[in-house]
C-alpha cells in the first residue's frame, strides 16, 4: 500500500514537471515591469527600433518610455479614446487613432507635440505605417474600411471599403495589403496604393479574428482568433493551412523571422509560442507568463524583446452590468526576453 502511494506520488511529481518544463518551454519571462503614472485605459502598445522607443496607448494620452530603462520621456497629450500609435522615423512623425473623437492626430516624435489632427470615419482602431506604399493605413471597425493618409502631406488620401469591421493589417513585400474582418472571420486582400479589393478569404477555422502578422518571404498569414487557435493562411491562395491552440482573448500577433517562432499575446496572462518548422508545418512549444489583461504587445526584431501593456483589472460593483476597469495608477509596461 505504501509503495503504491509513493509510485502515484512519484507519478504525479514527473507529470507536473513535465507540464511545467512544457509551459516554460520558449524560455522566456518577464524581466522588467515599468510603472507609468496616470489612470485610464489602454490599447496598442508600439515600439520604434529608430529611436528605442516605447509608445504606449492610456486613456486620453500616449506615453513615451525609453525602451532601455523604462523611464518616462513624454506624453501626446489630447488623444481621447487612443486606440494605436504609428510612427514614420524619416518625417520625425507620429499619429494616433483617437476613437473617442473619430480623428488621427499627427504629432512631432522630438517634441511630443500634436501638429494637427485629421478628421476620419467613426471607430479609427489600429494604424500602421507601410514603408512600402509610403502611407500611414488606418483600420476602422465601425466605418467598415482602411483609411489612407498621406504622412508627408499629413492628410487623407482615400479609403477602402471592405465591407466588414478591420481589425489588424499588415503588407507584403509586393505591395499587397491584408487586413482582418472580425465579425465576417474573413481576410481580405487590397491595394494600398489604388485601395480597390483584391480578393476575401474565410478563415476556416477561426472565429473573431483579432491579431494579425506575416511572414513575408513565405507569404504565411498568421491570424490570431478569440476562439483560442491561431490560424496559418497561405496569402497567395486564402487557403487555411493548419489552426493551433493559444490562450483566452488573443489581441496581437508577432512573427521572429530569425527564429521561426511565432507569438500570440493573450488577455489571460499567456503569450502562446509557436515554431514555424516550414512554411505549412508548425507546432506549439508552450506559453510565456506574463499578466492578466495583457494582451497587446510589440517585438523589437533585433534584441527579440516583446513589449506589453497591462494593468491591474477591476471588476464592476455587484449588481452592476460592464467590464473591469484598470486600478488607478497599476499601468504597466511588461518586458518579455529570451533567457
Amino acid at each position: 500500500m505504501l509503495a503504491s502511494m509513493i509510485l502515484t506520488r512519484l507519478l504525479a511529481f514527473f507529470t507536473l514537471a513535465t507540464l511545467a518544463l512544457a509551459a516554460d518551454a520558449p524560455g522566456f519571462k518577464v524581466t522588467k515591469r515599468y510603472p507609468v503614472p496616470g489612470d485610464g485605459g489602454f490599447d496598442y502598445v508600439t515600439f520604434d527600433a529608430s529611436s528605442n522607443r516605447i509608445y504606449a496607448s492610456h486613456g486620453t494620452e500616449v506615453d513615451v518610455l525609453d525602451a532601455d530603462s523604462g523611464k518616462l520621456l513624454g506624453k501626446v497629450e489630447d488623444t481621447p479614446g487612443v486606440h494605436g500609435i504609428a510612427i514614420v522615423p524619416e518625417l520625425h512623425r507620429g499619429f494616433t487613432t483617437n476613437g473617442a473623437e473619430n480623428t488621427v492626430s499627427v504629432f512631432d516624435t522630438n517634441t511630443f507635440k500634436t501638429i494637427k489632427k485629421i478628421p476620419v470615419d467613426k471607430d479609427p482602431d489600429f494604424v500602421f505605417y507601410d514603408a512600402h506604399s509610403k502611407r500611414v493605413l488606418v483600420c476602422h471597425g465601425d466605418a467598415a474600411a482602411i483609411t489612407a493618409i498621406d504622412p508627408e502631406k499629413e492628410a487623407m488620401i482615400g479609403k477602402v471599403a471592405l465591407g466588414g469591421g478591420a481589425e489588424a493589417t499588415v503588407v507584403s513585400g509586393k505591395g499587397i495589403g491584408f487586413v482582418n474582418l472580425e465579425e465576417e472571420a474573413e481576410v481580405v486582400s487590397y491595394d494600398p496604393v489604388a485601395l480597390t479589393v483584391k480578393a476575401k478569404y474565410p478563415i476556416t477555422g477561426c472565429k473573431t479574428p483579432t491579431g494579425l502578422a506575416m511572414d513575408v518571404a513565405n507569404s504565411r498569414l498568421f491570424i490570431g482568433c478569440r476562439s483560442k487557435v491561431m490560424a496559418v493562411m497561405n496569402a497567395d491562395t486564402g487557403k487555411v493551412i493548419t489552426t493551433l491552440p493559444i490562450g483566452t482573448r488573443v489581441d496581437a500577433v508577432a512573427f521572429d523571422a530569425g527564429n521561426k517562432l511565432i507569438f500570440c499575446s493573450n488577455g489571460d496572462g499567456t503569450i502562446s509560442v509557436i515554431r514555424q518548422k516550414s512554411p505549412d508545418e508548425y507546432e506549439s512549444v508552450g506559453d510565456i507568463h506574463t499578466q492578466e489583461s495583457a494582451k497587446t504587445m510589440a517585438l523589437d526584431q533585433k534584441s527579440k524583446r516583446m513589449f506589453l501593456s497591462a494593468a491591474e483589472m477591476v471588476p464592476p460593483p455587484a449588481g452592476e452590468k460592464g467590464r473591469p476597469k484598470p486600478k488607478p495608477g497599476s499601468f504597466t509596461i511588461l518586458v518579455v526576453e529570451r533567457q
